[in-house]
């Protein structure tokens, strides 16, 4: 696995996406395999799946189905590393901005950051929540994903289809309650 830290893996990602999915940065068993959110234990594909964007639980290796469905994915850093954290503020912001590059060149309607931490870095937004935000992305429509890791204890594999599932109901045109009220 440490062989694999600094690759890169390419972006599953083409024009006419509904949404372009962004991960922090490829973790060292997805720079091994190639393969987006890889490791066993990352609950990307089970919220995916939860979510409503999938009709079946795909695996890593099927990640090329994904345009099918309208789906994308690609990282907000290309570099590879054992974890999130050892990225640093500056690369978080280039990676911003070759993110919008990005979405200025393939327009999805969507793109879902999953991170929220890595958003408010890269994108100087620090107080930035998850759900949908005000400022779009080079005319898509953004929203921020809570991180499928499973190094991220506070979301459990069904608050994570939730989260997933809200962003898919306001993509069908069916947005979720107020639960301010």
């Amino acid at each position: 696995m440490a062989a694999a830290a600094d690759r890169t893996i390419p972006d599953v990602i083409g024009p006419g996406l509904t949404v372009l999915f962004v991960g922090i940065n490829p973790g060292l068993w997805s720079a091994a395999t190639g393969w987006h959110f890889a490791r066993p234990g990352n609950r990307f594909w089970p919220a995916l799946h939860r979510g409503g964007f999938t009709p079946r639980q795909l695996h890593p290796s099927e990640q090329d189905t994904l345009p099918g469905y309208g789906l994308g994915i690609t990282n907000m850093v290309a570099r590879a590393s054992a974890r999130a954290d050892e990225l640093t503020p500056a690369e978080l912001v280039a990676g911003a901005r070759t993110l919008t590059d990005k979405v200025a060149r393939y327009r999805p309607t969507w793109v879902a950051v999953v991170g929220v931490t890595a958003y408010r870095i890269g994108f100087a937004r620090p107080k930035a929540g998850f759900g949908p935000q005000p400022q779009p992305l080079a005319g898509a429509r953004l929203w921020v994903l809570p991180n499928p890791s499973g190094l991220n204890a506070h979301f459990t594999p069904q608050t994570l289809g939730a989260a997933f599932g809200e962003l898919r109901a306001v993509i069908a045109g069916h947005p979720p309650a107020d639960r301010s009220a």
